[in-house]
């Protein structure tokens, strides 16, 4: 792809994001009914291609049970509120009420308490007690640590997370993890990310990582775009991360799926996300505004307790139905934030695709006019594409 030339001693690749492009109706189109949107990672099979956010926010264990009974996974936090105190919830209610001026200072407050290892276990058998799939997440710098009461809850899926991670972390200081060795003697599937590149993609594969989480700070709570000034659109960044999914399927027979994490508050971007090479998606900000969410509409990301440089904010999303309304519908609104996978059902079924997999060959095109074109009075007035 051409570079654009920033100035004499710097050029750089266009990027896009999930506005800047649209789908392509093919020359067929399905009922909606007939469309296929599950998903399997390793031994798990999901009707839906989504995996909640280990944000606090919005996975409990209580969210993720209900999750796992709508058909996709939630991921828990291991380095959260419901692993540092036995009852949280006038934890979550203080956070909700306030000012935001004090929330950061005060998060950070909270969150020095220790994470309690016999939380981590328990937690873990809350989830599978219920008889769905336990999925949860940790920072790399706490895998080893935790690694153990992981074990001993017995969780089915482990994520590890943090907002950039490498299969070559180098330190002076301290012993890091070595991912490829961890995930080989690991005894459960591993998922990784964040990543936003090519060749950083290919290399997290190559550990034997069942999964990528594709998002350097694209979250609606997310700061890392601004403190850091990294990141890469998420449009360009699952299509290049779907490149390397290739070039690794090519030299191993091994497919290792695409999670798109970050960025998407609508139907049309999850649609987009899956069209640009996604097997699925990571939800943060949209499900922490349902009834069940943890903290009742209010979402913050998972550096924004950092001790010296928070990277994210607490947001206010607001209550807008329940977990099952915005994943399945009814749809009470009309801007794309229900009825989330209804909607990439129907999207799948116009453009003509079966599958999750046939669905990634749709073609796109750059077109940041989709959102403003013939849409002066829904503007004006503030509703639909308007808001």
């Amino acid at each position: 792809m051409a570079e654009i030339e920033i100035g004499i001693y710097k050029s750089g690749r266009r990027a896009y994001g999930f506005d800047d492009i649209a789908i392509v109706p093919s020359r067929r189109t399905r009922d909606p009914e007939d469309v296929d949107i599950s998903w399997e990672v390793d031994a798990f099979r999901f009707e839906l291609p989504l995996m909640a956010s280990g944000m606090d926010g919005v996975t409990s264990p209580r969210t993720a049970i209900e999750l796992g009974r709508l058909g996709g996974v939630g991921v828990l936090n291991l380095e959260g509120l419901w692993t540092r105190y036995e009852d949280p919830e006038p934890l979550f209610a203080e956070i909700a009420e306030l000012p935001d001026e004090k929330a950061t200072f005060r998060m950070q407050q909270m969150y020095q308490e220790p994470v309690k290892p016999e939380l981590v276990t328990e937690r873990i058998r809350q989830i599978k007690a219920a008889g769905v799939v336990a999925c949860a997440s940790v920072t790399p710098q706490r895998t080893q640590e935790l690694a153990p009461a992981i074990l001993a809850g017995e969780l089915d899926l482990l994520v590890i997370q943090g907002t950039v991670v490498s299969a070559e972390h180098v330190s002076r200081t301290t012993e890091p993890l070595n991912l490829k060795r961890f995930i080989r003697e690991f005894e459960l599937p591993v998922i990784v990310g964040g990543c936003a590149s090519y060749q950083a993609a290919l290399h997290l594969m190559r550990t034997g990582a069942v999964g990528v989480l594709v998002g350097v700070g694209p979250g609606n709570a997310c700061t890392t775009r601004g403190v850091l000034g990294i990141g890469v659109p998420q449009a360009t960044a699952i299509a290049d991360v779907a490149g390397a999914r290739m070039r690794h399927l090519d030299e191993t027979g091994v497919y290792v799926h695409v999670i798109a994490d970050g960025g998407m508050s609508k139907g049309g971007d999850i649609a987009k996300a899956i069209a640009c090479g996604a097997d699925a998606v990571m939800l943060g900000s949209p499900l922490s505004s349902a009834e069940e969410a943890p903290c009742k509409g209010f979402h913050w990301g998972m550096a924004t307790f950092h001790p010296t440089l928070p990277r994210g904010t607490r947001v206010r999303t607001g209550v807008r139905g329940t977990l099952k309304e915005i994943l399945l519908g009814p749809a009470h609104e009309n801007d794309g934030r229900m009825n989330l996978f209804g909607a990439l059902r129907t999207a799948m079924a116009t453009c003509g695709y079966e599958t999750l997999k046939e669905f990634q060959k749709a073609e796109v095109m750059v077109a940041p006019a989709l959102q403003t074109e013939g849409k002066a009075l829904q503007r004006a007035q503030g509703v639909g594409m308007g808001h």
